[in-house]
C-alpha cells in the first residue's frame, strides 16, 4: 500500500494539473467564442461571390472555364484541415483517420493523389505514411486571416487549372456547437452545382463582359471556399479543446477525490495501528 507521503504527493500534483487543465479550458472559451464570430462573419462574403458566380454561369451558357468542367479523374488532390498542437480530444485523429480509409478505398498507388496540408498534425501524419504532401502551411494562428493561407490556396486551385490535380476534395470539422462537430468532406473542384447554387434574383449588368469576370471571380470564390472551411475548422478545434480540457478538469476532480479517501484510509488506519501498539506495550508492562 502506498505511503501516506506518496498520496499526498499524487493529490498535490493532480490539483496542480486541474489547475493548467481548467485555464487552458477558459482559454479555449474565449478563442472558441471570438473563432465562431470570424466564421459566421464571413458568411455573408461568401454566399454573395457564390450568387453573382451563379448568375453568370446560369445567365450564360457560352461561359466556359475549367473550374467548372468536369474531366476523367487521373489524380485527386486532398486539402485536410488539422490543427498544429494537440491537446484536442479526437479533433484530429477523427478527420485523419477519415482521411486515411478514404485514400485506401479509392486509390491503389500514390501516384493516383496527393495532399494539401494546412496544419502541423495533418502534415506529420502524411510525412510518417509515406503520403505525398505536394503543399502545406504550418504554424497558422488562432485567428488566421485571409492573407495567411492566400498563396495556399491560390496555388492550390491551380493546380486545378493546371490540370496537375482532376478534382480536388476537402476535410475539415464542421462546428456545429461548443460540444458537437463533426468530420466533413466536400468537393470543391469541379464546380458541378452551379445550377443550384442561385437563390436570388438580382440582376447585374458586367464590364468588361461575363467571361473575363469569371476568370477573376471562379478562383477567388474557391479560394474562399477553402477559408471558409478553415474558419469553420478553427471554431471545432478551439471547441474540441475546451471539452477535453473540460474532461480532463473533471478527471482530476475524480482522481483527487479517490486519493483524498485513499489517504484518509490510510491515516486512519496508520492511526490505528499506532493505538494498537501503545496498547500492546502498556499491557506488556503490566
Amino acid at each position: 500500500m502506498a505511503s501516506l507521503r506518496d498520496i499526498k504527493g499524487r493529490i498535490d500534483s493532480t490539483k496542480k494539473t486541474k489547475q493548467i487543465t481548467k485555464a487552458m479550458e477558459m482559454v479555449s472559451a474565449s478563442k472558441m467564442s471570438k473563432a465562431e464570430q470570424n466564421a459566421k462573419a464571413f458568411v455573408p462574403y461568401s454566399d454573395k461571390i457564390q450568387e453573382v458566380v451563379a448568375s453568370i454561369a446560369n445567365n450564360n451558357m457560352d461561359v466556359s472555364h475549367p473550374m467548372l468542367s468536369k474531366r476523367d479523374v487521373k489524380k485527386t488532390g486532398y486539402l485536410v484541415i488539422t490543427s498544429d498542437r494537440g491537446l484536442a480530444g479526437a479533433y484530429n485523429s477523427s478527420i485523419l483517420r477519415h482521411l486515411y480509409q478514404t485514400i485506401q478505398q479509392r486509390h491503389t498507388s500514390p501516384d493516383e493523389y496527393t495532399v494539401i496540408a494546412i496544419g502541423r498534425m495533418g502534415f506529420e501524419f502524411c510525412r510518417k505514411r509515406d503520403i505525398p504532401v505536394a503543399k502545406s502551411i504550418l504554424g497558422l494562428g488562432d485567428q488566421p486571416n485571409f492573407a495567411e493561407i492566400k498563396e495556399l490556396a491560390s496555388e492550390t486551385v491551380q493546380m486545378y487549372i493546371d490540370e496537375e490535380i482532376d478534382e480536388l476534395n476537402i476535410f475539415y470539422n464542421h462546428y456545429i456547437s461548443a460540444i458537437s462537430q463533426e468530420v466533413t468532406t466536400k468537393k470543391l473542384l469541379p464546380i458541378t452545382n452551379i445550377e443550384s447554387m442561385s437563390g436570388s434574383t438580382s440582376q447585374y449588368e458586367y464590364e468588361p463582359d461575363q467571361e473575363q469576370i469569371m476568370e477573376v471571380l471562379l478562383p477567388q470564390y474557391a479560394e474562399s471556399l477553402i477559408y471558409g472551411a478553415l474558419l469553420d475548422g478553427k471554431a471545432s478545434e478551439h471547441a474540441a479543446r475546451m471539452t477535453a480540457m473540460r474532461s480532463a478538469t473533471d478527471n482530476a476532480d475524480d482522481l483527487i477525490g479517490d486519493l483524498t479517501l485513499s489517504y484518509n484510509r490510510a491515516r486512519q488506519a496508520a492511526i490505528t495501528q499506532e493505538i494498537t501498539e501503545i496498547i500492546g506495550g502498556v499491557a506488556a508492562q503490566e
